[in-house]
């Protein structure tokens, strides 16, 4: 049985109402999904136990708080040992202005979200992650601005598959 399949319509109702407000009080969301508030949250206890729920946190606006710059970087490392990865990973991993970071395929080996008060501030980050053991190659993007930061698809039932992605008509 995969995780989704775990995963009835009440608990994807759930995890669809906390992805729209991870501030909802319990005997609201118990509403909203159609149970009493004790089993409610018996299930809410469970899909974080189960991993399905990693955080529940406010998202904040960078630039309200002073991260005038938001860029996506792509660092590709000299080789891929072990403990060059680790090694690297931990050093991200300590980089407060580093808000995310993948390891990913390609040319690439990590694609890292990052934000800074401006563009001296980046200019500096990047010279940081220059001078890192193992860099190889670096690329910055700085974005414009967001046109989507969407919540992931719960659907009503388990999927057997998903829609493709519409093109232009």
């Amino acid at each position: 049985m995969t995780d989704l399949e775990q995963l009835d319509a009440i608990d994807l109702r759930i995890l669809s109402e906390l992805q729209d407000d991870g501030r909802i009080r319990n005997n609201e969301l118990a509403n909203r999904v159609g149970v009493s508030p004790p089993p409610c949250l018996r299930r809410v206890r469970s899909l974080v136990g189960r991993g399905f729920i990693r955080s529940i946190r406010a998202v904040l606006d960078e630039r309200l708080l002073g991260f005038e710059v938001v860029s996506f970087v792509s660092i590709q490392l000299e080789r891929q040992a072990q403990a060059t990865l680790q090694a690297f990973e931990s050093t991200i991993a300590a980089a407060p202005f580093v808000q995310q970071c993948w390891q990913i395929s390609g040319d690439t080996d990590y694609l890292l979200k990052c934000i800074a008060p401006d563009l001296e501030a980046m200019h500096q980050q990047i010279l940081g992650f220059a001078a890192m053991p193992n860099v190889r190659n670096i690329k910055s993007f700085v974005v414009l601005s967001t046109l989507k930061d969407g919540p992931l698809p719960i659907p009503k039932r388990r999927p057997t598959s998903y829609p493709a992605i519409p093109g232009p008509e």
